[in-house]
């Protein structure tokens, strides 16, 4: 078998026979579970293209360990799914030409687990022993972080430009981030052919020569700032003395963008002549690759007034080199060297290389080439920071203790007190507030207070909470016409929340209850009789109805499939409508039953000349009809008697009602027996009958009243928000501080019942810091759906009260000044950060887009792009100074 648009020939046969696919898992699998506890550096893996890898999992099942998105529970599936062809690795390969697996490239956007799975060696060996093809793209585990350490894999390992300064060619290299520059010394003069004491290798970063890298040097080159595609410059003289140290070429992991340095405060020579007189701060940041989200973090942060303050003064004897929860103040070394070099060199733009080095090597998941997200390295280095410069030398253990009744004054003290007594910082001083959090279980009423420290608020947007479901309510008893109602749930509620509101709308009485189902092509295609299951399951194109029923004992439930000729195929009859659906108390024994129970669902429906009500008797789709006959349908209480044929067949023509037409079937619809009066209905949990409308139907019975379900919602045209329609930073704010219910996946332990409840959840304001940091949620993620919203959100520029949203009765005013943001443009896929930030010197705004700086008007900062919001206190220090100048 040959796989189109490869370039890579693919052996079709196999060594061996086929084995079972049970017994290709059992082995796939026990060689997982080994790899595991033999985790160490330099364990090779292998890179697999998750097309051909999803399609053997659906061929043998899941496996323990192995993910795959394409596969979704598996199991039992390989029966009916043919064995998978040779391994074709071609479509996550860039250059196909070169069959050798360590100078492949991958496509530089791949995603684990949904482009490619890695497998261990053991595990690819015999993979490629049941289904040859290729090619091999081996990498090596390597470890990451400081402290705690973290094994990956290598999937990009490094690749190196180096300039031949005899002739300006270019040639690439590619060796692991974790390879020593003796190695790369080795590796490079093999490549080109030279003797290593007669090579000398620059790093030549932008194509300048920066410094000179030492052959007998054993740093790596993480730690000596390469990043992907980097440029180094090769020279070669006689009279050169390098020596030489061999090496092994070794391949590795990750996208290798983020390379750690050697001390941020002594690889730039710039000097710090700190002159503020002269508009320092308007330098941008080099974008090495991917890291705009970074660059964007960073202005904001460099332009925090406190922050700024701080470390262009000697802080020293603030840092915490010994802090276990710190970074040896190496982070807070970093970021203060970057800052003052930003503020000291004029217009000229910073790579800022030694500080993405050191980030990647205390926070590994912000390494790679991949896009990031700002806000989430925000939230990093102000935690990074505050440990590093924490004046907490040994922190002590506390016990937390219970509200217990206490006056929220007393307890949110203590809660600080004893928060202080372990944190205490620039950060804490500046950046951290405190929010009361109120937890009330739903089945024994205990409500347990706590109140927590925050750096920053996480406001979701009031799209992102809530969400406007249609649901058709259809009344069983007979009691009132099908009613369409449009209630607001949350948007991570669950069937129960959508059913008290339903209740509410549709004034649902004590002793009823309601239904929900799925109606898809005009057949019931799943019940949502859970009532914790997700709103998430239900979406917006679907059809939902609920069924108004009695409570009390269920025995049977019945439901009825509606069917009429289908003209365009000879007299066949098609479904049509909505189905009927009731809850019977006894079984219905004989067909004459059943057809009570129809005749009792359908007489809403009746037309106004058969019968003694008419269309002006019908409010709010209740009957108000008086006769003596729909009284006594609307009003029964109890369910229909078993009755004999001929008992029924008085009943029915007494109202000249037709006899309905009936055939039982089965749950997929196929089957179908027909139902006379007399026939013995057998005793079953689920009833399903099909109801065939002939013209006496047609006659006596409105049936647009069972077509045309809306849909859960409508979306109709999708018209962007002007300024004048978007939301107000006050309503995300509002959003936030709604209660809520926790999640199914959140369950909160209830200390009275002792076990695990979804308590509701009220967060309020008790103490705002100096600066104050607000996150709007713009992005969604959820297993199935990722989604980012560019509502347009209008936010205060100046006077940004607050005060009365804090529950802390201090008397004091909350009002703020906005001073810096964090822009995010485009989709999920990658987009582009950015910065506004105002130079409280000069009063002005200034837009940051990596390199470039310049001036902006204080009316284009507010966009639909606006992600991260920084906001100054009125009155603070910082502030005042800035002002007098």
């Amino acid at each position: 078998m040959t796989v189109a648009d490869s370039d890579f020939p693919i052996d079709n046969g196999a060594s061996c026979l086929p084995i079972p696919p049970e017994e290709e898992k059992r082995i796939v699998s026990e060689l997982i579970k080994k790899s595991e506890l033999n985790l160490k550096e330099g364990n090779l893996y292998y890179v697999i293209s998750n097309r051909w890898f999803s399609r053997w999992q659906m061929y043998v099942g899941h496996c323990p360990g192995m993910l795959s998105t394409d596969q979704q529970s598996s199991d039992g599936l390989h029966a009916d799914t043919a064995r998978p062809g040779p391994i074709d690795n071609s479509d996550i390969i860039s250059n196909g030409s070169n069959c050798d697996g360590n100078d492949l490239d991958l496509h530089r956007t791949l995603q684990e687990e949904t482009d490619y799975v890695l497998v261990p060696q053991e595990v690819w060996e015999r993979l490629l022993e049941w289904y040859k093809g290729g090619p091999e793209l081996p990498r090596k585990l390597i470890s990451q972080g400081v402290g705690q350490k973290q094994y990956s894999i290598e999937v990009y390992p490094l690749s190196l430009k180096v300039t031949d300064a005899r002739d300006n060619s270019v040639s690439i290299v590619k060796l692991s981030k974790k390879a020593t520059l003796s190695e790369l010394y080795e590796l490079v003069c093999k490549v080109k052919g030279v003797e290593q004491n007669k090579a000398c290798i620059w790093d030549y970063f932008n194509l300048n020569k920066l410094s000179l890298l030492t052959a007998s040097d054993h740093q790596t080159l993480e730690d000596a700032n390469m990043t992907m595609d980097h440029d180094i410059l090769l020279e070669v003289s006689v009279n050169t003395d390098s020596s030489s140290h061999s090496g092994v070429h070794s391949i590795g992991n990750e996208l290798a963008l983020g390379s750690s340095v050697s001390s941020s405060l002594t690889t730039m020579d710039d000097n710090y002549d700190i002159y503020r007189g002269e508009r320092g701060g308007l330098a941008g940041l080099q974008n090495l690759g991917n890291t705009c989200f970074m660059n964007s973090a960073l202005q904001c942060l460099v332009h925090t007034p406190p922050l700024f303050e701080f470390f262009l003064q000697d802080y020293n004897d603030e840092i915490n080199r010994d802090n276990p929860l710190g970074m040896s103040g190496e982070l807070a070394l970093a970021f203060g060297d970057l800052l003052r070099k930003l503020w000291s060199s004029g217009r000229t733009a910073i790579a800022p290389r030694a500080f993405k080095g050191k980030l990647a090597r205390f926070a590994p998941q912000f390494s790679g080439y991949n896009q990031h997200d700002s806000q989430e390295l925000l939230a990093f280095l102000l935690d990074g920071l505050h440990e590093d410069l924490n004046r907490v030398k040994q922190k002590p253990y506390i016990e937390m203790k219970d509200s217990d009744n206490r006056p929220d004054e007393e307890v949110a003290y203590e809660c600080w007190k004893n928060h202080m007594a372990r944190n205490d910082s620039l950060i804490v001083d500046e950046c951290q507030g405190q929010y009361k959090s109120t937890l009330v279980c739903p089945e024994c009423g205990k409500i347990s207070i706590t109140f927590d420290p925050f750096m920053y608020l996480s406001l979701p947007l009031p799209s992102t909470v809530t969400r406007t479901m249609t649901v058709t309510v259809f009344y069983c008893d007979g009691s009132g016409l099908p009613m369409p109602y449009t209630v607001n749930v949350l948007k991570h509620g669950c069937c129960r929340d959508l059913c008290q509101a339903l209740g509410t709308a549709c004034c649902l009485k004590s002793d009823e209850m309601l239904l929900l189902a799925e109606v898809y092509e005009h057949k019931i295609y799943r019940y949502l009789e859970n009532p914790l299951e997700s709103l998430t399951s239900i979406k917006d194109e679907e059809h939902i109805v609920a069924y108004r029923l009695k409570n009390g004992a269920r025995k049977t439930k019945l439901e009825i499939v509606h069917r009429c000729p289908d003209n365009l195929k000879g007299g066949d009859k098609k479904i049509f409508g909505t189905p009927l659906v009731t809850y019977l108390v006894e079984d219905p024994q004989y067909g004459a039953n059943i057809e009570t129970y129809i005749h009792r669902m359908l007489a809403p429906l009746r037309k106004a000349h058969s019968s003694t009500r008419s269309h002006e008797g019908k409010e709010n789709g209740f009957i108000s009809g008086s006769s003596d006959e729909q009284s006594s349908i609307s009003n029964s209480e109890s369910e229909p008697r078993n009755l004999t044929h001929g008992s029924r067949e008085q009943e029915g023509t007494s109202c000249g009602e037709s006899s309905f037409q009936l055939a039982l079937t089965n749950d997929g619809c196929f089957s179908c027996e027909p139902i006379e009066k007399a026939s013995v209905i057998k005793p079953s949990a689920h009833i399903k009958v099909f109801l065939d409308w002939t013209e006496r139907e047609y006659e006596l019975y409105d049936a647009s009243y069972l077509r045309d379900l809306p849909e859960v919602h409508k979306t109709g045209f999708s018209v962007k928000k002007t300024r004048q329609e978007a939301i107000s930073l006050f309503s995300c704010l509002e959003a936030f501080l709604t209660e809520e219910p926790l999640g199914p996946d959140d369950m909160w332990y209830c200390p009275q019942c002792k076990e695990h409840r979804q308590a509701t959840k009220k967060l309020d304001l008790w103490k705002l810091p100096e600066i104050l940091v607000f996150h709007l949620k713009r992005f969604s993620y959820s297993r199935y759906l990722k989604n980012k919203l560019d509502t347009f959100v209008n936010f205060p520029i100046h006077n940004l009260d607050l005060t009365k949203y804090v529950k802390n009765k201090e008397g004091q005013p909350y009002v703020y000044n906005l001073y810096a943001i964090s822009n995010h443009y485009g989709g999920l896929g990658g987009g582009h950060y950015t910065a506004y930030a105002k130079l409280i010197d000069d009063n002005k705004w200034y837009h940051f887009d990596d390199s470039h700086v310049s001036p902006v008007s204080e009316a284009e900062i507010k966009s639909s792009a606006a992600y991260v919001l920084f906001y100054q206190r009125v009155g603070s220090k910082s502030q005042m100074e800035g002002e007098m100048s």
